[in-house]
């Protein structure tokens, strides 16, 4: 894994804990991404895991224009950053539908679509769609093994498929194939597990386009199959957390080449005992979904989490005399998509410049709809 220091001479003007990007390692995972794809047509990246509309409107200068969001306010953010063409990757239903069709009619110029897996949920769509004058695109959303939300890849997906098609208010958009149980170690085994997730989502594509059904695109996979899927022809590919990359799939997944882009940023404020530094990384710093370790440091290579709390967090390790209280240390965190959402604001760093501050902005539910 790649740490990428803090800029000396910029933490004591940084309050921590805080998100630190550096904006230069930013660029250069784009720029990978970029090389990985067939073409910038065919990246769709989630900006679930950053939600910043500046890394938005630098991939629309790199000629990426397509956009795959979590939330409504990321739909919103990505369409007022330079993205034409944002998908909601969550399936339309309740008051999420009529929200929008708020942002179809607030953005005219770009296109936005949402998931389907239901077909009682179609039919709301299309009523609410006709009510407002607008025809609103809808992929079917496919369950390829993480069994969350989508349906099989079946008969029972394709007669889904065909309902949808001919729904009053509805454009079919195509399919939508997330993979995100797919992250072996291994690229040889990931690949095959990929491989075998898909080909029923080729099939079924073969299969409706056969019988004269439009299937627009697929759209398929996340960082770990990226690879695989960016070897398809005409399949979007819609990577997240490569922008910032973390500890966790720098672990997991060592045969994708990202730089660590974001950093946390905490300060030594007590020292409880001999071996022991006590941190201001709590719960509220840094995601807290997975077991320990939720980061990584750097500088403190034996490091051992032995306590975290809402605002502080424990750390046993043989460096500790090293660090007196007010001492500054980088942490990488495990998973940096949930982290981003417990900040309302990050220092991003361009050379040697004074860090600026940005909002994360698509970390609300809510920003006008």
């Amino acid at each position: 894994m790649r740490s990428t220091p803090l800029i000396p001479g910029h933490e004591a003007e940084i309050p921590s804990p805080a998100v630190i990007i550096h904006w230069s390692e930013v660029e250069e995972n784009l720029r990978r991404m970029l090389v990985m794809a067939a073409s910038p047509d065919l990246l769709r990246p989630h900006l679930k895991t950053h939600k910043l509309p500046q890394i938005i409107t630098r991939l629309a200068a790199m000629g990426v224009r397509k956009a795959k969001c979590a939330t409504i306010a990321e739909a919103e953010m990505a369409a007022g950053a330079g993205a034409d063409d944002v998908m909601l990757a969550a399936p339309l239903v309740g008051p999420t539908t009529g929200r929008l069709l708020t942002l179809m009619r607030a953005f005219p110029t770009v296109q936005f679509s949402g998931l389907a897996d239901d077909a009682t949920a179609v039919d709301a769509v299309s009523e609410a769609a006709v009510a407002a004058g607008l025809s609103i695109r809808v992929w079917l959303d496919l369950d390829v093994g993480q069994h969350r939300t989508g349906v099989a890849p079946d008969a029972g997906a394709a007669a889904l498929y065909r309902h949808l098609a001919t729904r009053p208010g509805i454009v079919a958009a195509g399919l939508h194939a997330y993979d995100g149980h797919l992250h072996q170690a291994d690229p040889v085994e990931r690949a095959a597990a990929c491989d075998e997730a898909f080909a029923p989502v080729a099939a079924l594509a073969s299969a409706l386009r056969a019988e004269g059904c439009s299937v627009p695109a697929i759209v398929a996979g996340g960082t770990p199959t990226f690879p695989m899927h960016a070897r398809r022809p005409g399949v979007e590919c819609s990577p997240g957390t490569c922008v910032l990359w973390d500890a966790g799939y720098a672990h997991h997944l060592p045969d994708l080449d990202f730089l660590q882009a974001a950093t946390l940023l905490t300060r030594v404020i007590s020292r409880p005992g001999s071996g022991r530094l006590c941190l201001d990384l709590g719960h509220k710093a840094v995601a807290s979904e997975m077991p320990q370790p939720r980061v990584v440091f750097p500088a403190l290579p034996d490091a051992r989490i032995i306590m975290q709390n809402e605002e502080h967090m424990v750390v046993a390790t043989s460096l500790a005399d090293e660090f007196p209280v007010g001492s500054v240390l980088g942490a990488v965190p495990w998973h940096i998509c949930p982290t981003m959402a417990l900040h309302g604001f990050v220092h991003v760093i361009r050379g040697h410049e004074t860090p600026e501050v940005w909002p994360v902005t698509a970390r609300t539910r809510h920003l006008t709809c």
